[in-house]
């Protein structure tokens, strides 16, 4: 070997990022198949998911910096998955669907995708969407919905509770009380916005509602309201779920 071509231990390589991670929700092997090859010719890691139960699972256990999502899923509607995801994620998510209506393109986007692609399509333009979408949103990896601090934990791609190792049996709206707190862990979650969310927009002035459902979540997880250690009361203002972990 010439000392022209000889090898520089010293230089150290700089690491290259992660690549992007893009999960795509589809039951047609033909389109999985297709989307895996593209979008690894562009240099993302790929997951694939053939239901949206499997692709709820998959986004909670190994996160994602996109989803790719199919609407028409043999075991549940595409909008029930999305609306199932948003409870617990903000990764930005690409609906794939054969359903062109207006109708359809509006209440997906109210459901909280953040873009709309009508099959057939064509692959150059989901690509530029795609970077579009992770060029807006990082990409820095989707964090796991899970907080514990040793006493509490709180798993909401499981839907799941537990204090002190045992699991605490919440009713459906303390649960959705507490997940939506958490969601904006650290950040006060106004009275209105939390009767809105859990109640409808005609429960706006209702706050008694809210009162007692924050008194049984407070009891079911041994939290003090003069001294609270999960939920704090921000008077006259909202809730807000304090992150110390």
């Amino acid at each position: 070997m010439t000392e022209e071509h000889a090898p520089h231990p010293h230089v150290a390589t700089p690491q290259a990022p992660p690549p992007a991670r893009v999960l795509v929700v589809d039951d047609e092997p033909q389109i999985r198949k297709f989307l895996d090859i593209a979008l690894r010719a562009q240099g993302y890691a790929v997951d694939l998911a053939d239901t949206g139960n499997a692709g709820l699972e998959s986004l909670a256990t190994r996160g994602a910096d996109l989803v790719i999502l199919d609407l028409g899923l043999p075991d549940r509607d595409g909008h029930d998955v999305l609306r199932e995801l948003r409870q617990w994620s903000g990764v930005p998510v690409i609906l794939l669907t054969v359903r062109s209506s207006e109708a359809e393109k509006v209440a997906a986007l109210d459901g909280g995708a953040n873009d709309y692609v009508t099959k057939p399509f064509g692959v150059q333009e989901l690509m530029a969407r795609v970077r579009a979408l992770l060029r807006a949103h990082g990409p820095q990896g989707e964090t796991l919905p899970v907080f514990d601090d040793g006493r509490l934990r709180i798993d909401l791609a499981r839907r799941e509770v537990h204090l002190d190792g045992e699991p605490v049996p919440l009713a459906r709206k303390e649960y959705a009380l507490l997940a939506l707190l958490f969601q904006h862990a650290g950040r006060v979650v106004t009275q209105p916005q939390l009767l809105r969310e859990l109640w409808g927009p005609t429960h706006q002035e209702d706050t008694h509602y809210l009162r007692i459902l924050v008194g049984k979540l407070r009891h079911k997880l041994g939290d003090d309201a003069a001294a609270p250690r999960y939920i704090a009361t921000e008077p006259g203002v909202g809730l807000r779920f304090i992150d110390k972990h």
